[in-house]
């Protein structure tokens, strides 16, 4: 058991295998020591690795990133901490980050609980993103689930106050679960009216994974909650 609560079985990620292009692969060697982060023994220190003191986001399991890098060219003023442990999406966006001259993101290829956990300290982030995490449908798999109370309660630790909290999913039943877990979380707040849901953000980019749920038929449903 970690020390926020949250049992070190629960990893913001499942391993599965994906191929890697050679240019995803050239670019992990070459461009990481540009936008990538290495994790050691010390919490991180944002405004050295940004260069500068602005607006905090952080996107986890941001996929191929499409919707990071949307965020961050249409964004300058803000620095993006993308999250991820699938080395050929960190490829791919590494080598749109270079290719579109975009310098606000920063990529760390780890475990999002344990990055937050051990490499953030105190309130830090202006808004986390976590946008379409594995459902785990099967019943016997739902222990597996990322939001679960004690990574909740590790988000609103690490949000500002005033920081937003997102999240969306195609899931129903997950839905579902992450609005009354976020609910039971006293330092968050609903920002939807009625306590439920929101529309979808305008800014939000498609994921390869909200375009599949489209093709399948499934709704979509958004979150956001505020650190009080």
């Amino acid at each position: 058991m970690s020390d926020s609560g949250h049992p070190r079985a629960i990893r913001s990620f499942v391993t599965r295998s994906g191929r890697i292009t050679t240019a995803q692969e050239r670019a992990l060697h070459e461009l990481w020591p540009k936008y990538g982060i290495e994790l050691g023994g010390t919490p991180l220190d944002l405004d050295a690795l940004f260069g500068r003191r602005a607006r905090r986001v952080a996107e986890i399991g941001f996929g191929n990133g499409e919707n990071l890098l949307a965020l961050a060219a249409s964004r300058p003023d803000a620095d993006f901490l993308g999250i991820e442990v699938h080395r050929p999406g960190v490829g791919r966006l590494l080598l749109q980050l270079e290719e579109r001259g975009i310098a606000n993101v920063r990529v760390a290829c780890h475990d999002a609980v344990e990055l937050l956990e051990r490499h953030l300290g105190g309130p830090s982030l202006d808004e986390i993103l976590i946008l379409f995490p594995d459902p785990w449908p099967k019943k016997r798999h739902h222990k597996r689930r990322l939001m679960q109370p004690p990574f909740v309660a590790l988000l609103a630790e690490r949000l500002r106050s005033g920081g937003a909290l997102r999240l969306a999913t195609d899931w129903e039943p997950y839905a579902a679960e992450m609005l009354a877990t976020l609910c039971a979380e006293p330092r968050l707040r609903n920002v939807a009216a009625e306590g439920g849901f929101v529309p979808r953000p305008a800014e939000r980019s498609p994921t390869r994974f909200e375009r599949r749920g489209e093709r399948l038929g499934h709704q979509v449903w958004d979150l956001e909650f505020r650190r009080a």
